[in-house]
């Protein structure tokens, strides 16, 4: 068999936030997988652990060996037995002796070296020939919350999608353009702008949570006559860092602002028909199946709402929002569950359901591109991968090549 495992490595790496993280490659016989694994700051409390207590290097020292030795000699391809080699060596129910980010890592980069040892791109590999579109790319604009300054505003991602975009390189450029709008109109309201960004790349200005959507609908408009297509705006709310669970309400720092959940409804319904929001997530925090459900009633088609922290990529935990009607989109992040095999099965839940999954990247990211081709393989119709930072780009890039290959078969060779 060409694609057996002949080789792996662990090693400690930096994310974009310089924190450690890992990097595996694995060789086969005849081919070769890396991936390195990213970080969050904004958790669901239902994830998988990220590293043991004990951190990277201890993965590393007390583990590293006995994950090689587990894994020469196995078939690459068979994903799913290694999946569940990788849990059983764990033995947590939360990954939390090797931790989710290691198991992923090791997850994702025995399916690369598998395509790359059946000289495919992955994207084809785990999708077959039925793979034919590329997701729209949801750009991160401004930051707030957990991903900036206490001056920023309290919800902690503006985003733009470029809808109306007919290839991925004018999606992508569109976005670059609408980032480019909001820094303008920001140095026009907040003389002290002196152009700082959060963990993600959006701008991290001091204004009002109305001031910043005032301002990203402006730009989205501006850019949208320009380029003569659509951009809408959306958002990520991250409401688990505002909710009160004393006092049951969401505190509006910025606003001086208190909600409770009938209210935070309201409020959040009131800016996705104000200002046509396409996506907006999380706008509860990540117990409120019921409050979910609510707004999702209430907002019926005219925008998405996105579960991230309150699905945790988990398809026990989406069983229960499908049951309950809450939300109509999913996040997935492949380290919340910590393997491909259980990233897939979320997705393929997801989509018999009819919600929208959203493949996304995590705030502390690294140049890695591999959720570049499960976006594509999994045929998501959107991709959350901020729109500046190499770290950023590097995926954004990596679905220009894909939609390349697409339309130029033979050029897929360059990627395998």
């Amino acid at each position: 068999m060409n694609s057996v495992i002949e080789d792996v490595n662990i090693r400690k790496i930096s994310d974009s936030r310089g924190n450690p993280t890992l990097e595996v490659d694995i060789l086969t016989t005849t081919g070769h997988g890396r991936v390195a694994a990213p970080s969050g700051a904004s958790t669901g409390e239902l994830e998988v652990a990220s590293f043991p207590e004990e951190g990277v290097d201890h993965v590393i020292t007390e583990f590293g060996n006995k994950i090689v030795s587990e894994l020469i000699g196995l078939d690459a391809s068979e994903g799913i037995y290694i999946d569940q080699i990788l849990k059983e060596m764990d033995g947590t129910e939360n990954l939390s002796s090797l931790g989710g980010n290691t198991i992923v890592a090791i997850s994702l980069a025995a399916a690369k070296a598998a395509s790359s040892s059946h000289g495919l791109p992955l994207y084809r590999f785990l999708g077959g020939n039925m793979v034919e579109e590329i997701p729209y790319p949801l750009g991160n604009m401004i930051n707030g919350g957990a991903h900036a300054g206490k001056n920023a505003p309290d919800i902690q991602e503006f985003l733009v999608v470029p809808v109306g975009a007919d290839n991925i390189t004018d999606a992508i450029f569109a976005n670059s353009k609408v980032h480019k709008r909001i820094g303008e109109l920001i140095k026009v309201k907040d003389k002290s702008f002196t152009g700082g960004k959060g963990d993600e790349g959006g701008w991290a200005p001091n204004l009002s949570n109305y001031d910043a959507l005032e301002i990203q609908a402006q730009a989205c408009e501006d850019v949208s006559n320009e380029l003569d297509f659509i951009i809408r705006p959306s958002l990520d709310l991250a409401p688990s860092g505002l909710w009160d669970n004393g006092k049951e309400v969401y505190v509006y720092g910025r606003e001086g602002v208190e909600r409770n959940t009938g209210e935070q409804i309201d409020f959040v319904k009131e800016i996705i028909e104000t200002y046509k929001m396409f996506f907006v997530e999380d706008p509860l925090h990540e117990k409120d199946f019921a409050g979910f459900a609510e707004l999702t009633r209430k907002i019926g088609r005219k925008c998405l709402i996105c579960g991230d922290d309150i699905f945790v990529t988990n398809r026990n935990i989406l069983e229960e929002g499908i049951r309950m009607g809450a939300a109509n989109s999913i996040i997935i992040k492949p380290n919340q569950i910590g393997t491909l095999s259980d990233t897939y099965e979320t997705v393929k839940l997801a989509k018999s359901n009819n919600y929208v999954p959203v493949v996304s990247h995590r705030s502390g990211e690294t140049t890695d591109e591999t959720i570049a081709h499960l976006a594509v393989a999994f045929s998501c119709p959107l991709i959350k991968t901020g729109a500046l930072g190499g770290e950023r780009i590097a995926k954004l890039n990596e679905l220009i090549r894909i939609e390349e290959q697409m339309l130029c078969p033979s050029m897929a060779r360059l990627n395998k």
